[in-house]
């Protein structure tokens, strides 16, 4: 026997043929040897795992970096100079760097894991003829399974029996409630979520029983398959990766060529080799930024905390900045835009329609009439509607910790809440009305029907039926008016109101009642014999999974920030509509004129367009409904070829591939699946679209932060780099030695550009367009200002380094003289850098005490390096007097104001 192939059409096929493909028996099931037999050929029903990077080799990556070459490289060279000091401090601050990046590094992945986790325990089996309770990992395709109400789906099954069947799908398609399942041959083109005459693996059944034929198992499953896509999905690298790659290589060549250039006028002007080497090794060692990964991957950890507070928690660290770059958000409609609590929106009854507010399962709201007032007391018909949407119902509300709960069908629990806020008690209903018979509901016949003693009438039973309209309507002959007197019945105005609910994207049920004699034949007798009498209808409950209110605010939010939101679900394309209407996505006032304004693309669509056309759809498009889990992946993959930088909103196992494939995946944390969250970069503790909005704005902060930085860092490394060069083409002494120039880019990096980190978000934030992809790290106008702040270093540094020596100080003195101007001009430039374009001056000047603490510290830490013995020895440094700190300061005040006088021009500039 071959294995079942993935491209066999099991939902189209008739079930004698399905069972023929697996050579399996409805009743008697495989035999013992078939069963040992097929689990050689495929093997355990489990999901493949795959293997993790190894400790060693996420701790080696730390060092896989153009600039850290150097240092090795620097490390090793000044060790055979014999330079020991040097060497050791150098290989220090490597290995500092590469432990900060692997401790801060996110946990391997546990996505597969997970997914095996969630098949099964145990599965009930038919075989040779009898029930088996076996391990659902030994199950085989051929196998005869046995489902019942809450069990998960052990396999992918094909259903051969069903007896109201309804099972929860929505961690796999993203369908908002429990499908009905049918035993009908479906078209071939029919889409993973329509597939009502299957049943998939991790799916739970939530009503009904049936018995299926495993089709498929393991690997082979539907969510096999999502495990294989969460494979194969890219693991992007973020913007800010990207910009850090592209700078470090430009850098790099940067350093090189000077270091090559100096060391070859070196050679030229017919210096000692040996000491023209350690020039260039000094050059190279001062002008690499080595603070540079280690306060990237403190400032990304401080926004993870910064996050952490609003709800968001970040899995990798570089998703902080990522979320800030981002172009398009792609959304998740169930739990994430939507509260996945069923809610009864309108009621129609003797006539009228109400409004009822509130939403979810919390039993706040009210019922109001057409002009807006509450309705109090209710009419006999609205009343009657509400009475019956509890009788005539299975579900239980509960309440655990302060959160209100359904358990059992959400749209019989809407109707539960509905009641409550009508100021109905669901225990007197029962009461008054206790039930006495039920005609269980039936896919075929498509209503519930409930039988109650009647306490005002011992001689009456009353029947309360619940289901679809249309069926209903059938059985109906007149009509309940509002007071409660009952009047012929118009269908055609009926329908007319259902057909204007549906066009919302409401999930429309009708209710009706019925008297009998107390000594009348069961339910089930009265049906069969069809002996009921005619039905009166007693109105519609209209029902949906609202948008969260915050929700909503969130989604305008990222619009105004010119951040696309999209809706991806696998729900129905009315409801997907109705909600993105609802939440004002794709509205034309808010993104691109070339969106589409209510434009809903299916799956089915999506499958006919080719690659191009795909490519040419995807930005027009902000609704995507009926999608399968492979679509949501190949949309977040077309968007990203267009340059976009996406994000990605989900909480279902239908999510995962796209979640991980995104530049950024964000699963729902309290209502997600451990799949999700494993697969995404970060994760929303309060389930809360809203908690987005405000993530975006800590990313672009956390970008702002990393560019002050860079801006603030380049001066110090190319400033060393023009002394020790200048110095080198002049044949004078080098005025920073290697290991000084360790001292001051390790300590300084720590102590004052670190602070950067806290800086608070400058106003306007929101206001702007994202970033573009495509935008280099740094402007024209940080590159000019990186340039001129250099200059302003070399002309500082170099002459003061001179001038000590004119003045018959040692060599040491004058080394220490222009680390420690560079330290003065480093920190007064901090003060520059708090806002790129904006006047120092106008900033409030404690709204980041941690610059002064910074300061401070980086003061402290420089007199140590000046004062004291030890730090003299290591560091070829020496004291210096009281008026040498009165000059240096001069100086880095007058830097302050040309900086400040320098973006004044640039702010002219940019008005004119």
């Amino acid at each position: 026997m071959s294995l079942p192939l993935p491209q066999a059409l099991w939902h189209h096929l008739a079930e004698e043929d399905v069972l023929a493909e697996v050579r399996s028996h409805h009743h008697r099931g495989l035999s013992t040897e078939d069963v040992a037999e097929r689990q050689r050929l495929f093997g355990f029903n489990r999901i493949s795992t795959q293997k993790t990077t190894s400790a060693i080799k996420r701790f080696l990556l730390q060092l896989h970096n153009p600039l850290i070459y150097i240092l090795l490289l620097s490390t090793a060279v000044t060790f055979l100079l014999r330079e020991y000091i040097d060497s050791v401090v150098i290989f220090s601050v490597v290995l500092v760097n590469a432990m900060i990046g692997y401790l801060q590094e996110s946990k391997a992945e546990q996505a597969l894991n997970s997914l095996r986790q969630m098949l099964s325990a145990n599965a009930v089996v038919v075989r040779n003829g009898k029930k088996h309770t076996v391990p659902a990992d030994e199950l085989v395709p051929g196998d005869i399974v046995l489902l019942a109400s809450g069990d998960k789906v052990p396999a992918d099954v094909r259903l051969i029996e069903n007896r109201n069947l309804q099972v929860d799908e929505s961690a796999l398609t993203g369908e908002s409630v429990a499908v009905q399942k049918q035993r009908v041959s479906l078209a071939k083109d029919t889409v993973l979520a329509d597939r009502i005459n299957m049943a998939f693996a991790s799916t739970l059944v939530t009503y009904g029983q049936a018995t299926g034929v495993v089709i498929a198992t393991g690997d082979q499953t539907e969510t096999g398959k999502i495990a294989r896509l969460i494979n194969n999905a890219v693991t992007l690298e973020t913007p800010l990766t990207k910009k850090i790659q592209a700078f470090s290589k430009i850098l790099l060549w940067v350093i090189l060529t000077l270091a090559a250039l100096t060391f070859a006028v070196g050679l030229a002007r017919g210096q000692y080799w040996v000491d023209t080497f350690i020039a260039a090794v000094a050059l190279s060692v001062a002008a690499i930024p080595e603070g540079l990964p280690a306060v990237v991957t403190i400032t990304l950890a401080i926004g993870v905390r910064r996050m952490a507070r609003r709800h968001a928690i970040v899995r990798k660290l570089p998703a902080v900045e990522t979320l800030g770059s981002t172009t398009i958000i792609c959304s998740d409609k169930t739990g994430t835009l939507t509260e996945n609590q069923m809610t009864v929106q309108y009621l129609y009854a003797g006539g009228q329609t109400y409004r009822v507010s509130g939403s979810g399962y919390q039993p706040e709201g009210d019922i109001r009439d057409a002009d807006g007032k509450v309705v109090k007391p209710l009419p006999e018909a609205l009343q009657a509607l509400l009475s019956g949407g509890v009788l005539c119902n299975d579900s239980q509300w509960t309440q655990h910790e302060g959160i209100w709960d359904i358990q059992g069908d959400p749209t019989e629990g809407a109707m539960l809440v509905a009641a409550v806020k009508g100021g109905l008690s669901l225990q007197d209903c029962v009461q008054r009305m206790p039930r006495v018979d039920v005609l269980p509901f039936e896919s075929d016949q498509q209503y519930m029907a409930t039988r109650h003693l009647d306490v005002e009438s011992k001689d009456e039973h009353r029947v309360v039926f619940k289901g679809s309209v249309e069926r209903i309507l059938q059985r109906c002959t007149q009509a309940m008016a509002p007071d409660g007197i009952t009047q012929p019945l118009s269908a055609d105005q009926v329908l007319a109101q259902v057909e204007a609910l549906a066009t919302q994207g409401l999930r429309v049920l009708a209710v009706a009642h019925a008297r009998i004699a107390a000594d009348a034949p069961t339910l089930v007798d009265l049906m069969a014999t069809d002996t009921l009498p005619d039905l009166t209808f007693v109105g519609l409950q209209a029902m949906i999974d609202p948008p969260r209110a915050e929700a909503i605010r969130a989604v305008h939010a990222c619009q105004q920030a010119g951040i696309q939101v999209k809706m991806i679900t696998g729900d129905h394309t009315l409801t997907a509509k109705a909600i993105a209407e609802q939440m004002g996505i794709a509205r034309h006032s808010y993104v691109q004129a070339d969106v589409q304004e209510h434009r809903v693309l299916t799956g089915q669509q999506l499958s006919a367009l080719s690659d191009h056309e795909l490519l040419q759809e995807v930005e027009q498009v902000a609704v995507f409904a009926r999608v399968a889990p492979e679509q949501k992946l190949k949309l977040v993959t077309a968007l990203q070829a267009k340059r976009h930088v996406v994000a990605m909103t989900g909480d279902g196992v239908n999510d995962a591939p796209a979640l991980k494939q995104a530049d950024i995946g964000i699963a729902m944390g309290k209502g997600g699946t451990e799949v999700a969250k494993e697969a995404a970069a970060m994760v929303l503790t309060d389930d809360n679209f809203a908690t987005i909005a405000g993530a975006v704005e800590e990313g672009r902060n956390v970008f702002d932060n990393l560019v002050k930085f860079i801006t603030w860092v380049l001066p110090t490394n190319l400033g060393q780099g023009f002394v020790i060069m200048v110095a080198i083409l002049l044949g004078t002494a080098l005025p920073v030695l290697p290991v000084q120039a360790l001292w001051l880019n390790t300590t300084a990096a720590v102590f004052l550009g670190l602070m950067l980190a806290f800086e608070p978000k400058e106003t306007g934030l929101m206001a702007r367009a994202p970033r573009s992809p495509d935008a280099p790290l740094l402007t024209w106008e940080m590159i000019l200002r990186v340039v001129s702040v250099s200059t302003w270093l070399l002309l500082g540094a170099f002459g003061l380094f001179q001038w000590a020596l004119a003045q018959g100080e040692t060599e040491a003195v004058a080394r220490t003289l222009a680390v420690t101007l560079f330290v003065v001009v480093q920190s007064v430039f901090l003060l520059n850098c708090r806002s790129l374009r904006g006047s120092v001056f106008h900033l409030p000047w404690l709204s980041n005490p941690w610059i002064w603490y910074g300061i401070a510290a980086m003061m402290l830490a420089q007199l140590a390096f000046v004062y004291t013995p030890i730090m003299n020895l290591l560091f070829y440094s020496a004291p210096i007097s009281l008026a040498h700190w009165v000059m240096m300061l001069v100086y880095g005040v007058l830097v302050l104001l040309l900086v400040e006088a320098e973006k004044w021009l640039w702010r002219r500039f940019a008005q004119s």
